[in-house]
């Protein structure tokens, strides 16, 4: 990645403000321009000598304490500091951060060097240019408002959106009335006191009617809510949050909107007796804020969940997920991508089932229902599609040739260019499946409608049917359980959160493949029978 912006000047600028002490030795060490780019910033604190930090070393500048008047020349030559003990210089991306002692007077200062970097968002271009939400996580001082910053320009000048800038403390278009040229086109509404964020991202769509919000720092609970609410309007967020990875984010109730909260259930009253106390299950409330999440690891690599819905429920219900991991070259692109299994938490596994998260479904018989089927995937992942078969025991394996396929299973991009063997495949009549997504969901839900195809029964759809009717019955007619049709574990799963959401209880029985959902009257609505004596579960 290069500078697309001259950055030797503005941090001349910065060198200027520090006392002339400092900025000689500075200069004298051969640091700044041109050879300066691996310095991050600069420590003054009272009473210690001044250090410069750099991306691999910290160095001290000069032998001499720092004193009041050296703190009081940088205070003097950059702009006022707000409420956040933030200040910066102005039409430049440079931050000056203060320390204050119990009076109020500053006793320490960090004057952050700010680039803007060219190209350093091409690792995500193609989720911010699809109108995507992208959430961004990452360790302080990895990059995250730079990537911020590059995406704000290329949606404004690059691709002719409407982009408004939330920007607390000026971290993003920095410091200064007129913003900083790496934003672009970009508008920016500066945030007077930082906890008044949330109330400038509302006021900035009823106003200003942007296409694109971008928002630095979420970190307080009204701002998750404002940003759920600014989704909910149709509008593309890019934003960062506090946290390093989607494991931290879940783990902060605070932030809980953006990912889809959870719900927690009670387990089923005759699984609370029958065995020992368990965790309750956890269930998104809602539609994840932002469509995808980057984990920023360094300048150079990125781990990117396209669909944090997706990854989110895999997680909660005890299931390893699948990242798109991203290294990016010296150009800007994306030179190399590899696929990273996701382990759940220990705080994230919550599954109702708990005995089938935790055996292997490779060890289940394929189920009843539908001829065998040969699958050819195109454009979609490889692995994904055996693990949907897996999960739905379906009748089918996966062949690497067309004329070994009695189907192919491609995404919307590649099906609207007919390319590769769609064209012959549609020549030939071989049935292509068009899926939304590269997800397991997707993949789950083809394979159980060409199940359905077969036997002429949505499996399904009957099966949820037959699981309302259940919680009807015991719900308000008086059943004190009913027993379901045997069904494979990824049908009963969803009947487990059917009967959840509607306050029933719910436990398996049996064993495979004639296990079975039994369903029972919420702890509200007292407690069934006991089980008869040497009856399995």
């Amino acid at each position: 990645m290069t500078d697309g912006f001259d950055d030797r000047i503005e941090r001349e600028l910065l060198i200027a403000a520090l006392p002339p002490r400092v900025a000689e030795s500075l200069r004298a060490q051969g640091e700044v321009p041109p050879e300066g780019d691996g310095l991050l910033e600069v420590v003054l604190d009272l009473g210690r000598p001044p250090a410069a930090r750099y991306s691999d070393r910290e160095q001290v500048l000069d032998e001499s304490d720092v004193i009041e008047q050296d703190i009081d020349h940088v205070v003097a030559s950059v702009s006022e500091f707000g409420d956040d003990n933030r200040a910066g210089i102005p039409r430049t991306l440079h931050r000056i951060s203060a320390i204050r002692n119990r009076r109020g007077r500053i006793v320490g200062l960090t004057c952050r060097v700010g680039r803007a970097v060219t190209g350093s968002a091409g690792a995500i271009l193609d989720l911010v240019e699809s109108g995507r939400s992208v959430l961004l996580l990452g360790a302080p001082g990895v990059g995250k408002t730079t990537m911020l910053r590059e995406a704000a320009r290329v949606l404004a000048d690059e691709l002719g959106r409407r982009v408004v800038i939330v920007d607390t403390s000026n971290e993003i278009g920095g410091d200064g009335d007129i913003p900083h040229r790496a934003v672009g086109r970009a508008r920016r509404m500066q945030v007077p006191h930082p906890e008044l964020q949330h109330q400038l991202m509302i006021e900035a769509v009823e106003n200003h009617m942007p296409e694109v919000i971008v928002i630095d720092e979420i970190g307080a609970s009204l701002e998750a809510t404002a940003a759920r609410t600014i989704a909910e309007r149709g509008v593309q967020l890019i934003g960062t949050a506090h946290g390093n990875t989607l494991h931290n984010l879940m783990q902060n109730p605070t932030l809980s909107p953006l990912w889809g909260a959870t719900v927690r259930a009670p387990p089923g009253a005759v699984a609370a007796r029958r065995r020992a106390p368990q965790t309750p299950v956890g269930l998104r409330r809602a539609p994840p804020t932002f469509n995808s999440l980057v984990e920023i690891q360094s300048f150079e690599r990125v781990a990117v969940h396209e669909d944090i819905g997706a990854t989110v429920d895999r997680l909660l219900r005890g299931f390893d997920a699948e990242a798109e991991v991203r290294t990016v070259g010296r150009a800007g692109d994306v030179a190399q991508v590899e696929r990273v299994s996701v382990a759940p938490s220990a705080h994230e596994s919550l599954a109702s089932d708990r005995d089938e998260a935790s055996a292997s479904p490779r060890m289940l018989t394929p189920a009843p229902g539908g001829p065998p089927r040969r699958l050819l995937p195109f454009g979609v992942s490889r692995a994904r599609l055996q693990e949907a078969i897996t999960s739905t025991r379906s009748q089918a394996e996966v062949v690497d040739r067309l004329d070994e396929a009695d189907a192919v299973l491609t995404l919307r991009p590649y099906y609207r260019r007919r390319s590769g063997p769609l064209r012959e495949a549609e020549a030939r009549g071989v049935p292509v499946l068009v899926l939304r997504n590269n997800t397991v969901t997707q993949m789950a839900g083809a394979l159980l409608r060409m199940r359905a195809d077969g036997d002429g029964v949505d499996p399904t759809t009957a099966a949820l049917r037959e699981a309302e009717d259940a919680i009807a019955a015991v719900s308000h007619g008086g059943e004190q359980r009913v027993e379901l049709t045997p069904q494979n574990s990824y049908i009963r799963r969803l009947q487990h959160e059917l009967a959840a959401r509607h306050g029933a209880s719910s436990t398996s029985r049996g064993r495979e493949p004639y296990r079975r959902v039994l369903v029972a009257p919420g702890p509200g609505a007292g407690a069934p029978p006991p089980w008869p004596r040497g009856e399995s579960r």
